[in-house]
């Protein structure tokens, strides 16, 4: 075996480990600054509070890392499969045995430490889906192929939505991303995105103005992009039809919302148009991050100077809340600095992918980058008001071991797939 194989550091991106080290460096001081009482004069290594352990968690990462980049490149593409099935058994195993935590099934307890599945079955997915993907004759314009492909990414997220986790579970949408990359039509995405559209806009409009607003665009689409000599009563019934069926999903799934989501989901989204609506609750809680957030103006307070953070006006300011931590101390810059940060690392991994010579690694590496995306988007999103409150993490910041060591063994898998680029064959 060559000697550029044998080596754990042989060819590895250090550009990318050093912008993974910078976010766990920042992400945990702002753990620790989201925990720190001035009075009590709160230890950043007391294995006793949330720092302590976030720096435990980080170690314990960096020990998967080393095994991570041990292990042959090969095992990965493999054994995908059997890790996608191990993931999907324990997302089955915790909805039996898991210890409820906040009204969610999805934690297996683990003494003082916790471990949540579904951080890991993103994994999982990932490597099954670049391994089905980097079969030779899969065809993403094929029904049974798509079929395939979508239960590989269904049947994990209706698991983790049983144990009442929706945030994670939206977290497989993004594989949308890799499948456009990789050849799906684009009609699939503009698809979704006219559903989602469809689906929010009953919380902004009636349903006249929504009938209007579609027969306007109709109108546009018909007689500004549609040649005259293919106007005729053909295409005119079916720009009806395509109205009736998107004023019937519309119906449909506000219907759905009012009946099926329970009142807190509800109002996690209602929160969107009036913050108000549930002041003590979701509104609560994107009211006080937005105002850390702006407290903090150009500069903000100082690290360790926050008030908003240390009186506990921000519920779960050092998980799913952290990012109004960054506000509020760091400020505008600190907080441009820390989306730098994050987007310089997704456009890093996306380009790294490009320059795969394994489709396997490729598919992998857009995974990755689409993960990180959507938590990186939904999660500073929520802090600001901008999408409902779903509670997911913020990559390598938010406090959380499953989440540490989750999206540590999710990039440095693609590290290690990346540093054999160049013994690898095209499939």
């Amino acid at each position: 075996m060559a000697r550029n194989e044998n080596s754990l550091t042989q060819n590895l991106d250090w550009f990318t480990i050093l912008l993974y080290l910078t976010c766990i460096f920042v992400g945990w001081l702002n753990v620790y600054a989201a925990i720190y009482n001035p009075e009590e004069q709160t230890k950043i290594f007391d294995l006793s509070n949330s720092a302590g352990k976030q720096l435990l968690w980080i170690g314990t990462s960096f020990l998967l890392i080393i095994a991570v980049l041990a292990i042959d490149h090969k095992f990965y593409d493999a054994f995908a499969v059997p890790i996608y099935g191990f993931f999907v058994f324990l997302l089955v195993a915790v909805l039996i045995f898991g210890t409820p935590i906040k009204g969610s099934r999805s934690w297996f307890k683990l003494g003082a430490f916790s471990l949540q599945p579904a951080e890991f079955a993103k994994l999982g997915t990932s490597l099954a889906l670049a391994r089905f993907l980097s079969y030779s004759d899969v065809k993403l314009n094929r029904w049974r192929d798509m079929m395939q492909i979508g239960a590989l990414i269904v049947v994990p997220a209706i698991l983790i939505i049983l144990s009442n986790e929706t945030g994670q579970t939206l977290v497989f949408a993004t594989f949308m991303i890799v499948l456009y990359r990789e050849g799906l039509p684009g009609m699939y995405p503009v698809l979704a995105i006219m559903a989602i559209t469809l689906f929010v806009m009953p919380l902004f409009f009636t349903y006249i103005q929504i009938f209007v607003g579609l027969v306007v665009l109709l109108g546009l689409v018909y007689f500004l992009f549609i040649p005259r000599y293919n106007r005729d009563r053909r295409l005119t019934m079916l720009m009806g039809g395509a109205l009736a069926v998107m004023m019937a999903y519309t119906v449909g799934v506000n219907a759905t919302f009012e009946k099926v989501l329970k009142p807190h989901q509800q109002n996690r989204i209602k929160v969107l148009v009036n913050p108000q609506i549930d002041p003590r609750g979701v509104g609560w809680n994107v009211t006080q991050s937005k105002i850390a957030i702006g407290s903090g103006r150009l500069w903000g307070k100082g690290f360790l100077d926050g008030t908003q953070t240390k009186f506990d006006f921000v519920p779960e300011q050092q998980t799913d809340f952290i990012f109004c931590t960054v506000g509020e101390e760091h400020g505008f810059v600190g907080s441009l600095l820390v989306i730098a940060l994050f987007v310089t690392l997704m456009c890093r991994i996306v380009f790294l992918a490009e320059k795969q010579r394994s489709r396997f690694a490729r598919v992998y590496g857009y995974c990755v980058a689409s993960i990180f995306f959507f938590h990186f988007l939904i999660n500073i999103g929520m802090t600001i008001g901008l999408v409902p409150v779903i509670g997911i993490p913020l990559p390598f910041f938010s406090y959380g071991g499953s989440s540490i060591w989750s999206f540590s063994l999710l990039l440095f898998i693609f590290l290690k797939l990346d540093s054999q680029k160049v013994n690898m064959l095209s499939r």
